[in-house]
């Protein structure tokens, strides 16, 4: 049932979403990243997936907003899987910006967000977050008006593969090589998780719910694509990871770096480097124009630098923000960044 929201001018709905709002909702956000960036930048079985998560409660996270004439006009949505970090996203058609329709759905992101409180550990500080495009001025005035504050930035790296790119070299006692099927997946989040504890933002979580959230993340919308997985080993001790998909948000001609991992007493090696150019000759071969991946531009481990040395340079920044809901503990960490 369609509830008409008091704070929405007449003629305006809110309601929840569910699973058949999917298609009109990538449509919008697809409008509003066209306006930010200028390209489509989300894509619906990817949307679908995600929002089969394990233990995301989707009608009670997301809020639709229906205009008179029948289009959704706005949504939103509160992760609140790691309750100390509520994490919202919100997204207003160009076109209705002025209807009050942000105000509204930021009030109820806010009221939601708060509700994770009561889920969080005793004494644990409890923090919205949001990010935005560089580009995003309507929204950062919406979010500063309702306290949010810019914590961190990131970057979408890209490298033309078009061009010449550097030969991937060997490393002493290193060996690098694809992820076969017949593989521990265990094994590669156990790196995964060692190579970010220390990551701005990460959260220590129980390995076995950590693990069954990770492997929907990847199994969910597409199946695991094993050269386009590499693992560095010292022996058989996987030392280092880079998991790659073979496109972002559908875009076909841009191959994805999800993930580039290595362990903490392993950096330094040039392991990163070494996984990153091996995976840059694989997606090549399968076509790819462009790869991409995501980095925090504070890396003090110079992640940024690394990538810039192999080719990459950054097209797109974020900007991250933040509330905090409730003083306490901060359970996640601040201060440093994985390889």
């Amino acid at each position: 049932m369609i509830i008409s929201a008091p704070a929405l001018k007449e003629g305006y709905q809110a309601r929840p979403c569910y699973l058949e709002d999917a298609p009109a909702v990538v449509e919008l956000m697809n409008i509003c990243s066209m306006d930010s960036i200028g390209e489509a930048d989300n894509h619906l079985e990817e949307l679908i997936s995600e929002w089969k998560t394990p233990g995301f409660d989707l009608p009670a996270s997301q809020r639709i907003v229906i205009a008179p004439d029948g289009r959704v006009v706005a949504w939103i949505e509160v992760w609140s899987t790691l309750p100390v970090v509520p994490h919202m996203d919100l997204y207003v058609h160009p076109d209705f910006r002025s209807e009050g329709i942000g105000e509204y759905l930021l009030e109820w992101s806010l009221s939601r967000a708060r509700e994770c409180i009561a889920l969080a550990p005793e004494n644990a500080r409890v923090a919205m977050r949001a990010d935005l495009y560089q580009q995003d001025v309507w929204y950062r005035a919406l979010y500063e008006t309702a306290g949010l504050q810019i914590i961190r930035h990131y970057y979408r790296m890209e490298i033309d593969l078009q061009q010449p790119l550097l030969t991937p070299t060997s490393l002493p006692g290193i060996t690098i090589r694809n992820y076969t099927p017949a593989d521990d997946l265990r094994a590669i989040l156990h790196v995964n998780r060692d190579s970010f504890q220390d990551h701005f933002g990460y959260i220590d979580q129980p390995f076995e719910q950590h693990y069954t959230k990770w492997l929907h993340e990847w199994q969910g919308d597409s199946p695991i694509e094993p050269d386009l997985w590499f693992l560095a080993l010292d022996g058989d001790y996987i030392v280092g990871i880079l998991l790659g998909k073979p496109h972002q948000q559908g875009d076909a001609d841009m191959g994805w770096i999800s993930t580039v991992g290595v362990r903490r007493d392993y950096r330094r090696r040039g392991i990163a480097k070494a996984l990153l150019l091996h995976a840059f000759q694989a997606f090549r071969h399968r076509g790819k124009k462009r790869v991409g991946l995501g980095v925090d531009a504070s890396s003090i481990t110079g992640a940024t630098e690394v990538y810039r040395q192999v080719g990459m340079e950054v097209t797109v920044r974020f900007d991250s923000f933040e509330l905090e809901l409730r003083g306490g503990v901060d359970l996640s960490r601040q201060d440093n960044d994985g390889e």
